[in-house]
């Protein structure tokens, strides 16, 4: 099957924006990336819905949802390299999620590289997950991640496994991020045809977050990580993204672990793809998502 226009006008959209050309430096400019954050959208879709907000750590938590009452629970993790974010597209998705499912979603605004590092990170999303415990059954919380937020998401569940604590029902990984390093041979070959990111931008910001800590770390490199005992896992996949080869080893290492999990992967998409706006793929595999939070 071949793309839609909307992808190839996406792609093109994409690259005169020069999002890889911000990932081509070393050290990534991570100021320049932070310009297209968006703390909460000023329209009235936001303004009617959010909910509340919680400070965690040094977090902040948006509160989104159509009643106050709602008994399930979505932990939104936006991805932007750790040193970025969230930006428009995670909001749009969760405008899409909040009006198909009956869920509320918590966007989670964790504190960012370089002036935290991974593990201060990680315990902002621990304490995150330990107040949504708190207030609803592990059997109804869900879990997305993209990029990062896939990582984050993905060595929070092994990090729950290890400490014997209840799991959430589902988690959905965007393009996750599974290796800081990049060390993957594979992912040379993909370098040219990515249109989104690049290998020296990449590895600058996870060494920003890393610290002194080895970039193969599964805190921060979750591959590394056991993926025995993991709750129902949905992970989107794109060709065209330099994190793809080791995606594949991760969805490898979850079906061998015997985990109940389901692969999509996007023909010749980008990273993060399933959020980009106005591509007909996009909007085809956000409702994929909305259907793995309403089939469950």
């Amino acid at each position: 099957m071949t793309n839609s226009l909307s992808y190839y006008l996406t792609i093109a959209v994409i690259k005169l924006k020069g999002i890889k050309r911000s990932f081509g430096n070393d050290p990534i400019d991570y100021k320049k990336l932070r310009k297209e954050d968006v703390f909460l959208p000023n329209n009235s879709f936001f303004k009617r819905h959010t909910l509340n907000k919680y400070q965690v750590l040094s977090s902040t938590i948006i509160e989104v949802g159509t009643k106050k009452e709602a008994d399930s629970l979505v932990l939104f993790i936006h991805g932007g390299a750790f040193v970025s974010g969230p930006a428009k597209h995670h909001w749009d998705a969760i405008k899409t999620i909040v009006k198909q499912t009956s869920h509320t979603v918590w966007l989670c605004r964790y504190p960012k590289a370089p002036e935290y590092d991974i593990l201060q990170i990680s315990k902002n999303i621990d304490a995150l997950y330990s107040l949504a415990l708190e207030k609803y059954s592990a059997s109804k919380i869900y879990i997305i991640g993209d990029s990062v937020g896939g990582t984050l998401a993905t060595a929070l569940i092994q990090r729950l496994i290890a400490l014997k604590k209840e799991l959430p029902k589902k988690i959905l990984l965007i393009s996750p991020v599974m290796d800081a390093s990049m060390s993957n041979p594979a992912i040379q070959s993909l370098e040219e045809i990515d249109p989104m990111l690049s290998i020296q931008g990449v590895v600058s910001a996870k060494k920003m977050c890393a610290g002194s800590m080895d970039l193969k770390a599964p805190i921060i490199s979750p591959i590394y990580g056991s993926f025995d005992q993991f709750p129902s896992t949905l992970i989107f996949m794109a060709q065209h993204d330099i994190m793809y080869p080791d995606q594949k080893i991760a969805l490898s290492k979850l079906l061998k672990a015997k985990v109940d999990v389901k692969s999509i992967e996007g023909k010749r998409m980008p990273h993060i793809w399933p959020l980009l706006p106005f591509m007909k793929e996009a909007k085809i595999a956000l409702q994929e998502i909305t259907k793995a939070l309403k089939d469950s």
